[in-house]
């Protein structure tokens, strides 16, 4: 089987005045489809033709197949990324994850804090992470395009912080790139979810 891209969750230019349509065009229909289409051409005819995309992820970490991981990660990184933001997303979280964010942090300013000290610090292209690690939620970055799934934490949402997901709407400020994320555009409804399904495995 191929492994297909996920469709957006909204139009190209739902996210707008906070990203572009033009940036969403590029990022979506050229950056995330070209590693589909690279993840395909390498994994045809080989053992990984039919796995599942976190499978594929997982036996490549294994192999050490770097070209086949990185196009792997990176099909599923961006795909986790349009699920993590959304039109009516920022604001502040309700419930569990609130509870949560409030109890490994401190408080959801400082949780906020930390995410953009994270987002600023991080040196070139990469990625920030909410991640529950089984024993509380902490905010990570990896680099290029590394990514916590398929290890034992569980993402719970994410930035893109390379520069083609940015640099059309914001140029060289990814400061204010990375406050309309925390303040506009984080879909909290998905990260709660994904808590749930975290706390849930761990319970189990």
């Amino acid at each position: 089987m191929s492994i297909k891209q996920s469709p957006l969750p909204y139009e190209l230019g739902a996210l707008e005045p906070h990203i572009s349509a033009q940036t969403m065009s590029y990022h979506y229909s050229r950056h995330h489809s070209g590693y589909v289409k690279k993840l395909n051409e390498l994994i045809e005819d080989t053992r990984f033709a039919d796995m599942d995309l976190e499978t594929i992820i997982a036996e490549a970490r294994i192999d050490g197949n770097i070209p086949v991981l990185n196009n792997a990660l990176q099909t599923w990184n961006h795909s986790f990324l349009w699920e993590s933001m959304s039109p009516s997303g920022g604001n502040k979280p309700e419930g569990r994850i609130l509870e949560r964010i409030e109890k490994d942090f401190g408080s959801f300013e400082a949780f906020r804090d930390e995410f953009r000290k994270k987002a600023l610090g991080h040196f070139g292209s990469g990625w920030v992470w909410l991640v529950d690690d089984g024993f509380k939620l902490k905010v990570m970055t990896t680099a290029d395009a590394d990514s916590p799934v398929a290890t034992a934490m569980t993402p719970l949402l994410v930035l893109d912080v390379w520069e083609h997901a940015y640099y059309l709407d914001y140029r060289n400020e990814r400061d204010r790139y990375v406050d309309t994320f925390l303040y506009k555009l984080i879909n909290w409804k998905f990260a709660a979810a994904n808590l749930v399904a975290s706390e849930r495995a761990i319970a189990a």
